[in-house]
């Protein structure tokens, strides 16, 4: 009896032990597996983080992507309009809108500058190797430098047409002064022409009895004997106030309303008529105007 007993007593100790260490095995397991379990769940909150950081860097490289390109499309067509408006004759308000959409130009294309230099700091510092928005960055930062180039070569070509103008200017003045002094030389050759015109074409007319031609220092009588056969002449150095003037142009008759009357002054016979209408001399028609005045331009009639 007391072996059976020693027996069941070892079965007994010996199934205790090995559920003892059934049981430490499984402790040991599950505090492996816990240990696995908390450290994929620190990894997946840490990759979680990762990939919100990364989204949150993707979305604003989208955003800023999008903004660049929306300034570049904007420069694009500016410079359209530019070059449209360089080729049309415009004045200082064109030339100060363009100049101003340069300078809005330059002032964006400085702004994508900075925005890509900022991108690029920021993907570097966050670790994230993301190379497609890397060769995205470096296209647009390209692109910017190559508008910033064609700008720099358009405002060269509005400053050369500034001194192209500036010159064009000096030229003008220097022209126009000179076309001044031509046109004072022109208009005084006129007033001299016209001057002269008016002496050649002003003849000068005195008519009156012999009594009144005398009296004003215009007719003496010369020669003969005891007054018998004198001649009626020109006084010399007579006054031009007692004649009236006319232009020879213009006119063609002298009136004269007298019985009789005689030319004094010396006049081509044949180039005037003296005219009579009801029994008196009515006038003095001149034919030949250059002829009648060929030999004076003062003429003196007397009448009676």
């Amino acid at each position: 009896m007391d072996n059976t007993r020693k027996k069941q007593l070892g079965i007994i100790i010996t199934a205790l032990v090995i559920v003892v260490f059934a049981v430490i095995g499984t402790v040991y397991i599950y505090t492996q597996k816990q240990s696995e379990v908390d450290s994929l769940a620190t990894e997946n909150s840490s990759l979680n983080e990762m990939i919100g950081d990364r989204d949150s860097i993707v979305n604003e490289l989208v955003t800023a992507f999008n903004d660049i390109e929306n300034n570049l499309n904007f420069i694009k067509e500016k410079r359209k309009q530019l070059s449209i408006e360089q080729n049309k004759e415009g004045g200082v308000d064109q030339k100060e809108a363009i100049i101003a959409d340069i300078n809005l130009m330059n002032q964006m294309l400085e702004e994508s500058s900075k925005h890509i230099e900022d991108l690029e700091k920021k993907l570097k510092s966050s670790g994230i190797q993301l190379n497609s928005f890397k060769q995205k960055i470096a296209s647009l930062s390209q692109t910017v430098n190559n508008q910033s180039s064609e700008m720099d070569e358009l405002r060269q070509i509005i400053e050369a047409k500034d001194m192209m103008v500036a010159d064009l200017n000096e030229k003008v003045e220097t022209m126009e002064f000179e076309i001044a002094k031509q046109t004072d030389t022109i208009e005084s050759k006129l007033s001299v022409i016209d001057q002269k015109t008016t002496e050649l074409n002003t003849a000068h007319v005195a008519y009156g009895t012999y009594k009144e031609l005398k009296e004003k220092g215009l007719l003496t009588k010369e020669g003969g004997f005891l007054w018998i056969g004198q001649n009626k002449t020109i006084q010399e150095n007579f006054d031009d106030e007692y004649f009236t003037e006319l232009d020879i142009r213009e006119t063609k008759t002298i009136p004269l309303h007298s019985k009789r009357a005689k030319i004094i002054s010396e006049h081509p016979a044949n180039s005037y008529t003296l005219v009579e209408e009801e029994g008196q001399i009515a006038y003095l028609q001149i034919e030949d105007p250059r002829e009648f005045w060929k030999i004076s331009k003062y003429a003196i009639i007397e009448v009676k």
